[in-house]
């Protein structure tokens, strides 16, 4: 483009589409072939095989999600938690010590409490915003530091500059997971992560008809990834990987218009009476909204909150809902609501999710792409109790 640096959205249609289009398809085609013809290969992760993702549909998307984050390479997974785990696996061993944001997805949460120590790999969790802790915690054994753009389901955000800077200083590895900001919104990469993770089943895909996940950073961090991912087998097959090559076009318009209407769902609700509590980065109220304002490109789809009253008053409200799907996930076209508690966080003890800051009446709401006076006028009647 004569110097001029594309655009997200214009990476997200043309980064990484194969030149000469393939048999001058517009759209890539669908490579539904587990093996290919041997090209002289020496190095086993080379050969033609859709177990070690590199069909020409894998391909296609390591080399777009790598544009849109500004990363040297990317891998694509058959899920999000295949890309967290094998980037941790990827960077630890027997003996290591992870540093790890103390609110984290329940999967993520499981995996790093309950699984890893089982293979010698111990942790610490940490406040976000307390370097403080972070020093106190550093152990000679500790090899990396896991974060999330934005937690869920709290929406918090952690001192994501001051991260890189400590990491550095310590010899870290950095991983975030950005599935919340998406691309859009932020770019881990620009500011010195050295790893982007996402479960691109949310927002990259953004149709909920998609598992995936995707690591994003250096050609070598995401080499190491990719040889383990290898013996591991988590490859994400080739119609999985059209699906969300085609998700990813749209993924500029879905984000902002998600956006915007959750800002104007965030204000209605915090002016309910019946609300107790917000949390969502676009609002003033928010404890890190400056930092949102100065960090991100948009404050994003994902919101939670309370009302006032206890976990039965927060089942009433969500039977009465017409518009949004009581389900776990997010990031896709409908808009879904769950109480995290009792799904994406039930992996939690109640202890630990009150340390967490996760209460039993906390609801979580995904912003969909309906009409947002569709969505405030269904909230508003089903707050009426």
């Amino acid at each position: 483009m004569g110097g001029r640096e594309p655009s997200v959205d214009t990476k997200a249609i043309h980064a990484g589409e194969p030149r000469p289009r393939i048999g001058g398809a517009v759209a890539m085609p669908v490579f539904q072939s587990s093996t290919y013809d041997y090209q002289g290969e020496t190095d086993y992760h080379e050969i033609r095989y859709a177990r070690l993702s590199n069909s020409p549909n894998h391909l296609a998307l390591h080399a777009k999600l790598a544009a849109l984050e500004h990363g040297e390479a990317a891998l694509v997974t058959a899920s999000g938690m295949a890309a967290i785990s094998g980037a941790l696996l990827a960077v630890l061993r027997s003996g290591d010590h992870l540093l790890a944001q103390d609110c984290l997805y329940g999967g993520t949460h499981g995996l790093i409490t309950k699984d890893l120590p089982g293979l010698g790999i111990e942790h610490t969790l940490i406040d976000r915003q307390d370097r403080g802790a972070w020093e106190r915690a550093l152990r000679p054994g500790t090899k990396a530091i896991y974060v999330e753009t934005l937690t869920n389901p709290l929406l918090q955000i952690p001192d994501l500059e001051g991260i890189v800077r400590f990491a550095r200083e310590a010899g870290l590895v950095s991983i975030i997971d950005n599935t919340f900001a998406s691309p859009v919104n932020f770019r881990p990469l620009e500011i010195g992560f050295d790893l982007s993770l996402h479960s691109a089943t949310k927002y990259l895909n953004g149709h909920n008809d998609v598992i995936a996940g995707a690591a994003i950073g250096s050609a070598a961090l995401i080499e190491r990834i990719k040889h383990l991912h290898d013996h591991l087998g988590g490859a994400l097959d080739p119609h999985a990987c059209f699906l969300l090559h085609r998700g990813l076009k749209t993924l500029g318009v879905r984000v902002r218009r998600q956006g915007e209407s959750a800002s104007r769902i965030a204000g209605f609700l915090e002016s309910q009476p019946a609300v107790r509590r917000v949390n969502y980065p676009g609002l003033a109220s928010h404890a890190e909204h400056e930092l949102a304002g100065r960090l991100f490109d948009g404050y994003g789809g994902m919101l939670s909150f309370e009302l006032q009253g206890d976990v039965d008053r927060a089942e009433r409200f969500l039977a009465r809902l017409q518009i949004p799907i009581v389900a776990p996930s997010l990031g896709g076209v409908d808009s879904l609501i769950i109480r995290p508690a009792a799904a994406v966080h039930a992996g939690l003890s109640p202890d630990e999710r009150a340390a967490s800051g996760i209460s039993d009446a906390l609801i979580r709401l995904s912003v969909g792409l309906e009409d947002p006076d569709d969505l405030i006028h269904d909230i508003e009647q089903s707050l009426m109790d």
